[in-house]
């Protein structure tokens, strides 16, 4: 599959999309992308953000590729036990861990715990060593219970701009291989 013979659709975690992040400039760069939009990104609410992706997602005239970042991989995991068609693939960076291990905000922990149902398309899950919100052996638990392939990106922190990773040209090269072998 090409870019531009899909929608891909970009779910921001917590915080929301920054320009200098790496899913800001690939949502401005390509064609096909967007982010989702409207929500509270500091206030996170589970059921509206799944909503919003499903939603979308029934909007596309295209089949969809999920491109989610931290909190924003819950949601779209959340929405993707909703929908049974329309979804090509999910591209899924730095998944947090929501397990309870960790002391999180009300809010953040209303995300949890992730399905661990497989899903319905095929998906990567890319994560780093040293995630300040997750282990690595977390992110590789849950992506294995998803079918999801687990790309080990070293020592990369959340994958976000504040961490080095503001163009990210090897997440560009990995989601790349990943739409070419996705059928349209």
């Amino acid at each position: 599959m090409k870019a531009s013979e899909a929608d891909i659709l970009i779910v921001p975690g917590r915080g929301g999309a920054a320009p200098g992040d790496w899913y800001s400039r690939w949502a401005e760069k390509l064609s096909t992308a967007r982010l989702i939009d409207g929500l509270d990104w500091m206030n996170p609410d589970r059921h509206a953000w799944v909503e919003r992706i499903v939603a979308e997602t029934r909007l596309a005239s295209r089949p969809v590729v999920l491109v989610a970042h931290g909190l924003g991989v819950a949601a779209a995991v959340h929405a993707a036990q909703e929908m049974t068609e329309g979804v090509a693939g999910g591209f899924f960076v730095t998944p947090p861990d929501l397990s309870g291990d960790m002391t999180l905000a009300p809010e953040i922990a209303a995300f949890g715990p992730y399905p661990r149902a497989p899903l319905i398309f095929p998906s990567i899950t890319v994560a780093s060593r040293n995630d300040p919100f997750g282990s690595y052996e977390h992110a590789e638990d849950v992506a294995s219970a998803w079918g999801s392939l687990t790309v080990d990106a070293g020592e990369s922190g959340a994958i976000d701009a504040a961490s080095g990773h503001g163009p990210w040209p090897e997440g560009s090269m990995v989601f790349a291989r990943f739409l070419a072998r996705l059928e349209t």
